[in-house]
């Protein structure tokens, strides 16, 4: 992004976010080393108005807001993102600003009223982590008795990727609010359902599949742990990484837990870090307004993200010393040539 050109507003609220950055311990790129894989619902993220001053009209996202949903999402390797709408200007626009370097796949608009004329994307880093070929919006199969299935009102998605060596499924989804909490477990214990059954079980049974599957997104889920929604959601074998439990991951007075990353441990190969944890930004940026009408530019969700190791050159070597690799510390088996 061209730093120099933007308003003091602008740099002030970059200088307080980064601040925020530093304070999630989201950690740096480290080429070939790790994996940064996060989850941003960035609300009605449709229209886009050029310029860094106000609008007086709609929509209320400009490129001072753009520059803030920049600022973070440099920093990491793959975002899941919901509630893109019909209209793509702000995302597309949020790729020029990264750069070529950036990629993005997105679904086509699901149809209906429920389906809130909304999108499902992946913004990823080329440098980093590229497409895997493997991709496809979810629907869920018939009854036993031959009969359609009522369908997710917001058609989940699946992508495949790769980074360095390992290979990784990353499915995510924006289940329907509903009237009430109970609306949402029907959506949500579908979806972990046909994960674990069709998506998990094929992938563990056909050579070649992406083994590593991770399920993220906007879940809608009020509490964690102790709550139906989230027992619906973890039923089948999902885990929530512990560092991400206590996170709320939308601002309000009453923590809201409506955001997850969550993965099966089975045949999970990926080496998680034991390091996630949410970009809180909740009142470092648009000082001069409500946080009401900061969620509009930028959003009412903080991004959620979780690290993974790349680096498996310990493992290797433990195995040639005939170390576990699982030591904390493996070669240290190997001394020193005395001085």
């Amino acid at each position: 992004m061209d730093y120099a050109s933007m308003p003091r507003p602008a740099v002030e609220d970059i200088a307080r976010l980064r601040r925020r950055l530093e304070a999630s311990k989201l950690p740096p790129k480290k080429t070939d080393r790790n994996l940064l894989i996060a989850t941003w619902n960035i609300r009605h993220f449709g229209g886009l108005h050029p310029a860094w001053e106000e609008n007086p009209a709609s929509p209320k996202r400009n490129w001072r807001a753009l520059a803030y949903i920049a600022e973070i999402v440099s920093l990491l390797d793959v975002v899941a993102i919901q509630e893109v709408k019909r209209d793509t200007t702000a995302i597309r626009t949020l790729l020029d600003w990264l750069g070529p370097q950036w990629g993005l796949v997105l679904t086509d608009v699901t149809a209906g009223a429920a389906g809130n004329a909304e999108r499902l994307a992946f913004v990823f880093d080329r440098r980093r982590v590229q497409p895997s070929g493997l991709a496809g919006e979810i629907v869920l199969p018939p009854t036993p008795e031959g009969d359609p299935a009522s369908q997710l009102a917001r058609t989940p998605y699946a992508v495949g990727f790769r980074a360095g060596n390992e290979r990784f499924l990353l499915v995510t989804a924006h289940i329907l609010y509903g009237d009430v909490p109970r609306d949402r477990e029907q959506e949500i214990r579908a979806l972990a359902e046909y994960v674990a059954r069709e998506m998990r079980d094929r992938a563990e049974s056909a050579r070649g599949e992406e083994q590593n599957l991770i399920v993220l997104g906007d879940f809608n889920i009020d509490k964690r742990v102790d709550d139906p929604r989230f027992k619906a959601f973890t039923s089948t074998g999902l885990v929530v990484p512990l560092q991400l439990q206590q996170l709320r991951t939308a601002f309000g007075t009453v923590p809201k837990f409506y955001d997850q990353i969550a993965w099966f441990m089975g045949a999970f190969d990926l080496v998680y870090t034991g390091k996630a944890g949410v970009i809180d930004f909740a009142g470092a940026l648009y000082p001069e307004i409500t946080m009401r009408q900061m969620s509009y530019r930028v959003s009412d969700h903080f991004p959620l993200w979780v690290e993974f190791n790349l680096d498996r050159s310990a493992e290797a070597m433990a195995t040639i010393l005939g170390v576990d690799p699982a030591h904390p510390d493996p070669l240290s088996v190997v001394p020193d040539i005395p001085g």
